[in-house]
């Protein structure tokens, strides 16, 4: 059975490990890579647990026991407190197309939307087509902005974006 389990000082070695998995297994989808966060202590992932605390940012893991088959989380626009970034989106090869994923991304609405947001945006990698299906599936747009991606300049990123309903 899944489970979504917040980032926390707690869990915040299970979160690492699954982290650079993840930039091992989808390096063209992450602005990290995975010789930057390797370098990270763990005393550096257990800050990083503080920091995204529920208040302004939150990161959760999918478990499934005591293993992390998925991560995301969520980041404020700093200019706009009625938008939100989905960020570090990644499900486990081995535990793909069984609706980890659309649960993340479902937690995520919810958390946001209790706190206002009204917009949840990501990038996607122009390369990366099944998760540009994949978040069109959950209500994603294209919004038709663009960007070079950092690690790899002659690659594309898509911003995509999706309304969250009003919880009030």
């Amino acid at each position: 059975m899944i489970t979504i389990e917040t980032f926390t000082v707690q869990n915040a070695l299970i979160f690492k490990a699954a982290r650079l998995r993840a930039l091992q297994d989808a390096p063209y989808a992450f602005c990290a890579t995975y010789a930057e966060e390797s370098r990270l202590t763990d005393a550096d992932w257990m800050e990083r647990a503080a920091q995204a605390n529920g208040e302004r940012s939150i990161f959760y893991l999918a478990m499934e026991g005591d293993e992390a088959c998925g991560i995301a989380g969520v980041l404020p626009d700093p200019e706009d407190a009625t938008r939100a970034r989905l960020v570090s989106m990644w499900t486990s090869p081995t535990h793909r197309r069984r609706g980890i994923g659309q649960l993340l991304v479902d937690t995520i609405l919810e958390w946001a939307g209790s706190r206002g947001v009204r917009t949840l945006q990501l990038h996607v990698t122009g390369k990366n087509e099944s998760a540009v299906l994949f978040y069109q599936r959950l209500g994603f747009s294209l919004t038709g902005r663009t960007e070079f991606y950092p690690n790899y300049p002659a690659e594309i990123v898509y911003e995509m974006a999706r309304p969250i309903a009003s919880h009030a």
